[in-house]
């Protein structure tokens, strides 16, 4: 069942509807109900992995908060991990590594006869087994108490609006927001909305418009050069960004209308002056999640400088491997991991240099220059996250410079009036987002004049009906 869906639509209307209507203690009962029916329409046997995981999580979860014996605390914890991340592997990561090593053996003439594990990748299941890991690390860490009530537990696992895309949530702020009571709100509930149709906007008016033209050049990169590829690669810079944030603004604004808050997942990113900056505002959920649950434990900054180096590359390597059995997503990982070593290796060069020439850190100019090579250092790395294997990426790259002379066939399959919506569409967006440098469009709008408030929504409701990608797509991060 997608967002972008009127199945969802019905859904998300009845669930609200039953919700402020039935008495708060059985409100758990409806909502898990639901999450569980909103999973198993993609493949409903796939629902036994999320119950595997939270039966194993929540028996981990008492017994290692109930032990005092170190052992036991680790042989639980140790259960977790291998459950999860054993299903995780098995379902998305053995075809990935068994067709690696059987390209090894065959270099070397070695015969190699491990069969493929023909099964479709269960949706979300990325998302839904780092969530119920860090509900077992949390209890480990004594962060929390066990979770005793198995009915707010599952639905902690389950909860539908960030079940398949996030955020990833954390037991210490989802737990305690699942058992709130809450009474019907007037501006809560619109709020909410508001912001379930501004993700919606991007997703359907801009993501899925300017895919058409990311996926023309991305599917046949021999057949284009210079300027179609870097506007291509511009392009999905901001599909992923929309589709990605659309998802989790219906998400967030879907759990608000029911009282829920959840956490920020997107902060204005390409807005971002470095890349570790871009990584403190871009799908934040899973940066802090590796953060707390790796990069930490590995040393964080406690270590010397080499193991630091390390230990960020490491966990970028993992994090491009999070997003896909690809070796795309690893290089992507690991040229974000060398970005941020870079970074950290040169700042203090540059900032010594700027404090010569007296120029500060908020400089227009400094800011600006920033924030454009920022900018597009991720935009090359998209390049081998969207190109469909390392051989097309390389083609990609190789023929930005052969095209550059002229602006011939730029548009491609998007018609002239195709092209200018996605680019009015950008702009309103980039407007948006110039004001939530201050506060949230929602309390922005608060103090607004009414008519001001109201054509503002009009427009956003007349983009979505007219210019709207009819297509159903899915959302790009379904498929990790």
């Amino acid at each position: 069942m997608l967002f972008n869906s009127f199945q969802f639509i019905y859904f998300f209307t009845g669930i609200v509807f039953l919700y402020f209507l039935m008495p708060a203690k059985y409100r758990w009962v409806l909502l898990l109900a639901g999450s569980y029916y909103f999973y198993m329409c993609w493949k409903a046997e796939y629902i036994i992995l999320i119950l595997v995981s939270t039966m194993i999580d929540y028996t981990a979860g008492i017994r290692i908060g109930r032990s005092s014996s170190k052992m036991v605390r680790k042989t639980f914890l140790l259960l977790s991990i291998l459950t999860n991340l054993g299903l995780l592997f098995a379902f998305k990561y053995f075809n990935f590594f068994n067709d690696s090593l059987r390209a090894v053996f065959d270099h070397f003439n070695i015969m190699y006869n491990v069969p493929y594990f023909k099964v479709l990748l269960p949706v979300g299941i990325s998302f839904y087994t780092f969530q119920t890991l860090s509900y077992t690390f949390d209890v480990y860490m004594k962060k929390r108490e066990p979770e005793y009530h198995i009915g707010y537990f599952a639905l902690y696992v389950a909860f539908f609006p960030q079940l398949v895309a996030g955020p990833i949530e954390r037991s210490t702020n989802l737990l305690p927001e699942l058992r709130k009571v809450n009474s019907f709100d007037y501006k809560r509930v619109t709020d909410g909305l508001k912001l379930m149709a501004w993700g919606l906007f991007k997703k359907i008016v801009i993501a899925d418009r300017v895919a058409i033209y990311v996926n023309q050049v991305y599917n046949d990169p021999g057949a284009y050069s210079g300027w179609p590829v870097i506007v291509a690669t511009y392009f999905f810079a901001i599909q992923i960004y929309c589709d990605f944030s659309g998802y989790s603004d219906i998400a967030i604004g879907a759990a608000n209308v029911m009282g829920y808050n959840l956490m920020d997942n997107f902060r204005r990113p390409y807005f971002s002056k470095t890349i570790p900056e871009f990584w403190k505002r871009w799908h934040i959920s899973l940066s802090t999640w590796f953060r707390d649950y790796l990069y930490i434990p590995l040393g964080g900054n406690r270590v010397n400088a080499f193991r630091r180096y390390l230990n960020v590359f490491l966990v970028f390597v993992i994090s491009g491997l999070w997003h896909g059995a690809n070796w795309t997503f690893v290089i992507w990982g690991a040229l974000h991991g060398f970005y941020q070593i870079v970074t950290m290796l040169i700042n203090p060069f540059f900032q010594k240099i700027y404090a010569g020439l007296g120029i500060g850190k908020r400089h227009p100019l400094r800011v600006a220059l920033a924030v454009f090579i920022t900018f597009h250092l991720v935009c090359f790395s998209w390049i081998f996250f969207r190109a469909n294997n390392l051989s097309d990426a390389f083609v990609l790259i190789g023929s930005i410079p052969a095209g550059l002379g002229s602006f011939a066939g730029v548009t491609l399959s998007l018609l002239k009036e195709g092209f200018i919506t996605a680019l009015l569409s950008i702009g309103l967006l980039l407007a948006v987002q110039i004001v939530q440098r201050h506060r949230k469009m929602r309390h922005f709008l608060d103090n607004k004049p009414l008519v001001f408030r109201w054509a503002l929504y009009v427009m956003i409701v007349l983009f979505i009906v007219l210019f709207a990608v009819d297509k159903g797509n899915q959302f790009i991060y379904f498929q990790f």
